[in-house]
């Protein structure tokens, strides 16, 4: 399965780990921790009554963020215990779950889609928006069935000693002419066919649904100047560090990072940029129980851990009561800020629960991934 953003997250802890901003004494019980889970929950080991809610995100260095971010505050307030498994929840993995008829996991942190998918099988729990306040997310990063715990952004990035000005939009991208040089985009297809239709002068409020022939047709244009679709946010920041594209479509995260690690060679922005949560959502029939992942997914929503995670992942909030709690050198950083948010178009989460994977083989078949 495909590298995620979460995954690519837990590679910048990794980073900074290196760079000793994480003590080894965190890093070395995060690891332990993501080794004994698996292992006991492979024995049948239990926990009684005191049972801990089991939160699964992509592994590594990303348990000791969320511990840092919500678990450890979680279990103080509430005297909940908490597990961070950090096996990936993909769509694949948490079918396995449920088909086992013994699911171990409670909450995940999923692709928003994956989650709506899923629970429009009756696979996952509706939330219980009286346990969750859904006021601390804006609308359009709520469903019945998965609540944003933080967002991210496709943005453009390009090298500024390529050219003269900045490219501004998706026109700009592919116009090979004013901005030339290799190009690289995101390998499993969020927010490249709305590059494409944007380029090809489609407007935000026309996109959903996506003409996908249409797109398709307009990455065929650009095909010779596609150096590689990327799969890992690991290998986009290559391909402009190593100097072998002069502009691409990559995430916030990776974006930041260039900008610092190649002193202002690589600029950014989210001016027509792609902006998307992840999802907390809950397993149908979750160990733990309703109520616990209930009120550990509202203590997610919670302004302060969303910082913190801010801080450790470059992630923005998705509470909107965050930004005025942000420290100001991390203020324009920040995807879901009003002003950045307003300069971004939302990926549409039902759209790519109704047609992700019929869509994504199309895609793939045509940029040869």
């Amino acid at each position: 399965m495909h590298q995620t953003h979460q995954q690519d997250c837990i590679e910048l802890l990794v980073e900074k780990t290196r760079r000793g901003q994480i003590d080894r004494r965190s890093f070395l019980k995060a690891a332990g921790m993501l080794a004994a889970l698996p292992l006991a929950m492979r024995s049948g080991i239990g926990w009684a009554q005191d049972r801990p809610v089991i939160i699964v995100n992509w592994g590594g260095d990303a348990i000791d963020a969320y511990q840092q971010a919500w678990t450890d505050s979680f279990t103080r307030e509430t005297g909940i215990p908490v597990r961070i498994d950090g096996s990936g929840p993909t769509e694949g993995a948490i079918r396995a779950q449920l088909a086992s008829g013994r699911p171990s996991w409670d909450v995940v942190d999923a692709e928003p889609f994956t989650s709506l998918t899923l629970g429009r099988e009756g696979l996952m729990r509706p939330l219980d928006f009286n346990t969750i306040d859904r006021s601390k997310v804006n609308e359009e990063f709520a469903t019945e069935f998965g609540v944003a715990g933080y967002l991210y952004s496709y943005v453009i990035a390009w090298d500024k000693e390529r050219f003269d000005s900045a490219p501004q939009t998706w026109a700009d991208f592919w116009d090979v002419e004013r901005f030339p040089g290799k190009r690289t985009m995101y390998k499993w297809m969020n927010g490249v066919l709305e590059a494409a239709l944007l380029a090809d002068g489609v407007v935000v409020a026309d996109l959903y649904p996506l003409d996908v022939a249409r797109a398709l047709d307009k990455l065929d244009e650009l095909r010779p100047h596609i150096l590689a679709y990327w799969g890992s946010g690991a290998e986009s920041q290559q391909l402009f560090l190593d100097g072998e594209v002069s502009i691409g479509q990559i995430w916030n995260t990776r974006a930041i990072v260039l900008e610092r690690d190649t002193e202002g060679r690589v600029g950014w922005h989210y001016d027509n940029a792609c902006v998307t949560p992840s999802s907390w959502a809950v397993l149908g029939d979750n160990p733990a129980g309703a109520e616990p992942a209930m009120r550990f997914i509202d203590h997610a929503l919670e302004p302060e851990g969303q910082i913190e995670l801010l801080k450790l992942l470059g992630n923005g909030p998705s509470n909107p009561a965050a930004e005025a709690l942000i420290p100001e050198e991390l203020i324009e950083l920040n995807c879901g800020s009003v002003d950045n948010l307003a300069r971004q178009f939302k990926l549409d989460i039902e759209w790519y629960a109704d047609h992700y994977g019929s869509v994504l083989d199309q895609f793939l078949s045509r940029t040869g991934g």
